[in-house]
């Protein structure tokens, strides 16, 4: 079996791989996070995770390194983790009410492999009060999350459907994933 790295410090991937795998290491791809907004974003969600295992790849040739990234899209703004508890409650208001896209990129990459897809999903948020925003986004589970909101937590009792893979909302698509590693031989 080929060593996997995961090239994220997220738990939240590192506990969606597991589903898929418990044969596996992390180490965090240190590259700067950037997207051309003139691109199609489904194409620079993919070049980001492959950034990432490309970064990570370059210190394990000889191991698959999975890459991954998250982005949260409203009319067609990314809308990234919050700075501060102020912009987490300024994005949030944007969500209430309204339906956005959630666009998951992955990579496998490593010795003659290379693979890379995207997961899009769109959440429907229900309209929030301003006391819901401001409480939610005062617990401060916002403040590491695209989009100021993470499905898995509190912000699930505001969101009213979704339309794609549940785990790619959360991070990482383990379907994809799944089938990207059983395809490398992992």
């Amino acid at each position: 079996m080929k060593e996997l790295i995961l090239a994220s410090q997220s738990p939240r991937r590192r506990e969606l791989l597991a589903k898929c795998t418990d044969r596996f290491t992390v180490e965090a791809a240190d590259i700067v996070e950037t997207l051309d907004p003139q691109k199609p974003l489904s194409e620079e969600i993919q070049k980001l995770a492959r950034a990432k295992a490309a970064a990570v790849s370059v210190k394990h040739p000889d191991a698959m390194v999975l890459g991954s990234d998250t982005i949260v899209v409203l009319d067609g703004e990314v809308l990234g983790k919050p700075r501060d508890t102020e912009d987490a409650v300024r994005m949030l208001k944007e969500l209430s009410g309204r339906t956005h896209q959630v666009l998951t990129g992955v990579c496998l990459l490593g010795p003659g492999f290379c693979k890379t897809d995207v997961s899009v999903s769109h959440v429907t948020f229900a309209p929030m009060s301003e006391d819901e925003i401001r409480a939610y986004a005062e617990t401060g589970d916002p403040l590491d999350k695209a989009g100021a909101y993470g499905i898995q937590g509190i912000a699930a009792r505001y969101i009213t459907g979704i339309e794609g893979d549940y785990y790619a909302i959360m991070g990482l698509p383990v379907h994809l994933v799944y089938e990207l590693l059983k395809q490398a031989g992992c």
